[in-house]
């Protein structure tokens, strides 16, 4: 038997000369309701925003739960988590990456030696990577940042989830207006790098605006997103989905974070998915921006 490959914590690495490029996103439409799962309670669920997920020994962190018109549920990551590159492939619409149907396992207490318990599992149904390329997009700005994943939970996993963010509660709903520099922002990373140390985990900090046609929102946070952390979730100062981590930027802006705009990058999933009514699902707990 194949020893499995050490877990691989993934964050997008931005160069300087990428960053004049902006990050990206697109924008949600609704999709036709149905009667919601019944979700686990968020202080038991196994399988929730800010979990880790491992795709071929990749590490990232869940953002947000979606479901669909037939009631299926989805957990959100990176599309990057998939991808069969280095850190510095940056361009989606370039860039290799896993073919839709590759397994995702959810776990708990991942570090660099082991993925921790695995507490569900899914399937790669999503990947805005490979939708671009098999659409042949062409937009700059698409193409360097629309950067989301979709892991459908298997039926047997299904009863394990809860759809609010770990600490903050939330969302509230989705954010369609971006973000203002000096506006604030909340995150709740789970990197395997950190060994266990979860008061790390959750994340404030400052948007310095938007970029890339508003398909990007660079921020700055206490501490910043590191490789593990990649597909995080970010919302705004009410709580609504603002987007989701996909690059740590190495100059000129020092250790800031660039996060996709969930808007942009749900609407591009919706229109080109193939999965009816995708919609983002609302934390049951409220949101408290509060340390």
């Amino acid at each position: 038997m194949l020893a499995r490959p050490r877990p691989r914590p993934r964050l997008r690495v931005l160069a300087a000369a990428a960053l004049t490029a902006g990050l990206v996103a697109t924008t949600l439409t609704g999709g036709a309701a149905t009667a919601a799962p019944t979700w686990a309670p968020a202080a038991t669920a196994k399988i929730h925003p800010g979990g880790q997920m491992y795709t071929a020994g990749a590490q990232c962190t869940a953002n947000f739960v979606y479901t669909d018109t037939a009631g299926n549920v989805y957990v959100g990551y990176a599309a990057h988590c998939a991808g069969t590159g280095g850190a510095t492939d940056t361009d989606g619409c370039l860039a290799q990456s896993l073919p839709l149907g590759t397994k995702v396992e959810f776990a708990e207490g991942g570090s660099v030696l082991t993925e921790g318990t695995i507490v569900g599992s899914g399937t790669l149904v999503y990947s805005s990577w490979r939708t671009m390329q098999a659409r042949g997009e062409s937009d700059s700005n698409t193409c360097a940042y629309n950067d989301l994943g979709l892991a459908k939970v298997d039926a047997g996993s299904v009863a394990n989830v809860n759809p609010s963010i770990p600490f903050w509660g939330g969302p509230t709903g989705l954010n369609t207006t971006g973000s203002t520099a000096g506006s604030g922002v909340y995150s709740f990373g789970n990197s395997s790098l950190r060994g266990g140390i979860t008061q790390l985990s959750p994340k404030t900090g400052l948007s310095l605006g938007a970029q890339g046609n508003g398909w990007s929102h660079p921020v700055y946070t206490v501490t910043p997103g590191i490789p593990g952390d990649s597909g995080s979730a970010f919302m705004d100062g009410q709580g609504r989905a603002l987007g989701t981590l996909s690059t740590l930027a190495l100059a000129p802006l020092v250790l800031s974070n660039g996060v996709g705009d969930l808007s942009h990058e749900l609407a591009y999933a919706q229109a080109h998915s193939g999965i009816a009514g995708l919609r983002l699902v609302n934390g049951t707990e409220p949101f408290s921006p509060v340390l």
